[in-house]
């Protein structure tokens, strides 16, 4: 089975999607032929973004429905998914799941000022927002019969998850959680044929990685470290999605894949 501008059918849903590694997996995956669901939480000032991004998919003759909504919202995440049932037809129309959340509080555990310290609530947001809701989405697109046989579940993580970063401690952790998150649902999932994978992106100029501390000493050593010589891009790592959801990918489940052009083994960045 070969592939061509439309090996991909159905539609993919992608929390996280106006921007970054979301925005980039919404037009590529639409350029392989699925239309595509996008969950994203913007301000009036960033909705340009998604009117783009729908201009993009159209090109490619594929529909685009987005939802301004906080994904870790249960009630919200209900209404999205009653209408993609709307919309669709035929059974599990859900091929692909996404799951690109950076929205995470950036503070140490331990500073000077109270103000400063890392909240218990926002620990448990951070969590609950960038590595639970990969399993409560996954959980009710089965249930509701959203997605079955041969469906792929991708999740963004970072090599934050095993690195100290400044005030990175609670974003470390949701990583962490996040890829224990995908091993399990993988070994549970197999039954159903459907895939679950991590993809480790190497470092990749998003509007996420800005608001990180110390950004960009982290860019200059990626530019002159990595074997490749360039930073990782969201559409590397959208590419690579792409080829995984392939049907002649389905027995690759339950990894973190690197993508990060050799970035993370050269020892160089």
């Amino acid at each position: 089975m070969g592939l061509n501008n439309n090996f991909l059918q159905g539609a993919a849903l992608i929390l996280g999607a106006s921007s970054g590694f979301g925005g980039a997996c919404s037009v590529t995956l639409a350029r392989c032929g699925m239309d595509v669901f996008g969950v994203h939480l913007d301000r009036k000032s960033t909705l340009s973004n998604v009117e783009a991004l729908s201009a993009e998919i159209g090109k490619a003759g594929r529909k685009a429905h987005f939802f301004n909504v906080n994904a870790a919202d249960a009630e919200k995440r209900k209404e999205v998914l009653e209408t993609i049932q709307k919309e669709c037809e035929g059974p599990f129309p859900v091929r692909i799941l996404v799951h690109s959340l950076a929205f995470g509080t950036l503070k140490s555990f331990i500073a000077p000022t109270e103000q400063g310290t890392l909240s218990q609530p926002q620990m448990q947001m951070t969590l609950d927002v960038m590595a639970h809701s990969l399993v409560y989405w996954v959980q009710d697109l089965v249930r509701s019969q959203l997605m079955g046989k041969g469906g792929r579940v991708f999740a963004m993580t970072s090599e934050g998850g095993r690195r100290v970063w400044e005030s990175y401690g609670a974003v470390s952790a949701a990583k962490s959680a996040l890829e224990s998150h995908v091993r399990q649902l993988a070994v549970e999932l197999a039954p159903y044929e459907i895939t679950v994978n991590a993809l480790c992106a190497g470092v990749t100029d998003t509007p996420a990685l800005r608001k990180i501390p110390g950004h960009e000493t982290m860019i200059q050593s990626a530019r002159t470290g990595n074997p490749m010589g360039r930073l990782t891009t969201p559409a590397d790592v959208a590419g690579a999605i792409a080829l995984l959801a392939h049907p002649m990918a389905g027995f690759i489940t339950g990894n973190v894949i690197n993508v990060d052009g050799g970035e993370s083994i050269s020892g160089r960045a």
